[in-house]
């Protein structure tokens, strides 16, 4: 699998992932932070595209060779389940985070058959819990999740926790160790800021910004 560092430079090179310790973002979940990953952006440079789709193949592949189907997440996750669906040639559905409110009132679109061995495929993973979430919904629908992958995470230690707690194994192409190490590199922040964001992930729910 290609090192994290390479892929979270592919994110940074599109602006996908923005750092500002002094002037942070603020979540929908209210939560401060001095970064924001927005990975859809990535889909409107074809190279960075393609590189990011070859390497969630490559993931898939490696971990789960036995996988039958993909599960995208909606929203960000179903062109990146499509797209590697696409390449592996293997069945894809996506999951939204509630039924439908009219037609069918689905919540998976798509078809599959109870017992596929399926893995989910996510954008990013902060917290993880709307990612487990799903997963049970899957569990529910009989289907057999074997796994998880995602293009970045957070490693929250919350949602290391949540992964181990569920029995699910987790794989992400980069995580944000690899992204402070890349912007580094690259000039993008300074060593001073790279205390601050480190200090964030620790505890992002309490934290204030830039004292």
């Amino acid at each position: 699998m290609t090192d994290a560092r390479i892929v979270a430079e592919k994110l940074l090179q599109v602006n996908a992932v923005q750092l500002n310790p002094e002037q942070p973002f603020t979540w929908a979940s209210g939560w401060k932070s001095p970064i924001y990953c927005d990975n859809r952006r990535v889909l409107s440079f074809p190279y960075s595209r393609d590189f990011i789709k070859s390497e969630l193949c490559n993931l898939v592949f490696e971990k789960f060779p036995d996988a039958e189907l993909l599960a995208g997440l909606a929203t960000a996750g179903i062109a990146w389940g499509a797209m590697t669906a696409d390449q592996l040639k293997l069945p894809y559905i996506y999951v939204r985070p509630k039924p439908k409110e009219h037609g069918l009132g689905n919540q998976i679109e798509g078809h599959y058959q109870k017992g596929c061995k399926t893995v989910v495929v996510e954008d990013l993973v902060s917290t993880g819990k709307s990612s487990l979430q799903v997963v049970d919904v899957l569990k529910r629908e009989g289907l057999e999740v074997i796994g998880m992958v995602s293009i970045f995470n957070y490693g929250f230690p919350v949602s290391l926790e949540a992964f181990s707690k569920n029995q699910l194994a987790y794989y992400s192409l980069t995580d944000y160790t690899a992204l402070i190490q890349s912007a580094i590199e690259k000039g993008i922040v300074s060593s001073g800021q790279q205390e601050i964001l480190l200090k964030w992930r620790d505890d992002p729910a309490n934290w204030k910004g830039v004292q």
